[in-house]
């Protein structure tokens, strides 16, 4: 795992991380949130994974992900997702 980039944004209460990891296939979401956790040392909760980038060809993947001092600052700064309405 390469980091690139880790800034810490005090105004948004979050931590901003971009980094490079190996894997076989493209990783999952929910795979990607339990990497950077654990590699990290943070709670799920405030992790939030903006995007999975990777090249044809190759087994490197860019992965954008933030990590909040809390669960409130995320819910206010992360988009809710949309509910889907039963007619």
């Amino acid at each position: 795992m390469d980091i690139l980039q880790d800034n810490k944004n005090p105004l948004l209460a979050r931590r901003e991380l971009k980094f490079i990891t190996q894997a076989v296939k493209n990783p999952s979401f929910p795979e990607t949130l339990d990497l950077v956790a654990e590699k990290f040392k943070a709670v799920k909760e405030n992790v939030a994974v903006r995007a999975i980038r990777g090249k044809f060809g190759r087994d490197t993947f860019l992965i954008e992900a933030l990590i909040y001092d809390n669960v409130e600052a995320r819910e206010k700064h992360e988009p809710r997702k949309k509910v889907k309405k039963i007619a």
